[in-house]
C-alpha cells in the first residue's frame, strides 16, 4: 500500500510505459502524450486517496488504458505514418547496410503491429513489450485470461505469417 506519493520519484518513472501503451491504442504520438499527461494528472490529483493501492504501475496502466479507449470513442483516430516513427538501432558495430536492414525490419514490425486489431495491439504491447503476465494483462484490459491467451496467440500468428510473406515475397 502507498503511504505517500511523490510525483518525481513515484509517477514519472512510469511515463515511458504509459506512453507505449497509449501509442498502441491511438497510433498518434501527440494523442498518446496527452493521455499520459492526463493519466499522471488524474492520479496526482487523487494521490492522497491512493493508500489502498497495492500496485501503482498496474493502477496507472489501467487508467491509461481507460483514457485511451475513451479518447478513441470520442474521436476516430488517425494512423501514424511510418515516417513519424523513430527507429532505434542498438548495434553500433553493425555496418551501415545492416543498420538500414534492421531499421527497415523494425519499421515493418511496427507497421504490422499497428495494423492488428486494437485489442491484439494492446495485448502485444503489454505481453511482449512490457512483459506483463497473462493475469496482469487481463486485469489491465478488463478481459479474461483465456481471452488474453487466445488473442495473443492469434496476434503473434498473424505477425509471423505477415513477416514470412514479407521475407518470401517482398512487399
Amino acid at each position: 500500500m502507498l503511504s505517500t506519493l511523490d510525483f518525481q520519484t513515484d509517477l514519472l518513472p512510469h511515463s515511458d510505459r504509459l506512453f507505449r501503451l497509449a501509442m498502441r491504442f491511438t497510433l498518434n504520438r501527440e494523442e498518446a502524450e496527452d493521455i499520459v499527461e492526463e493519466t499522471l494528472l488524474k492520479v496526482w490529483q487523487k494521490h492522497e486517496d491512493l493508500s489502498e493501492i497495492d500496485n501503482l504501475e498496474h493502477y496507472l496502466l489501467t487508467i491509461c488504458k481507460r483514457l485511451s479507449l475513451d479518447h478513441i470513442a470520442r474521436k476516430e483516430h488517425s494512423n501514424l505514418s511510418l515516417e513519424q516513427l523513430e527507429v532505434e538501432t542498438t548495434d553500433v558495430a553493425a555496418s551501415p547496410l545492416e543498420q538500414v536492414a534492421t531499421s527497415d525490419r523494425v519499421r515493418w514490425i511496427r507497421h504490422l503491429i499497428n495494423a492488428l486489431p486494437q485489442k491484439q495491439r494492446a495485448i502485444i504491447q503489454l505481453r511482449d513489450i512490457e512483459e506483463k503476465s497473462v493475469k496482469e494483462t487481463s486485469e489491465i484490459l478488463g478481459i479474461t485470461p483465456e481471452d488474453v491467451k487466445t488473442s495473443h496467440h492469434r496476434a503473434r500468428r498473424t505477425l509471423r505469417e505477415k513477416l514470412e510473406q514479407l521475407d518470401n515475397h517482398g512487399l
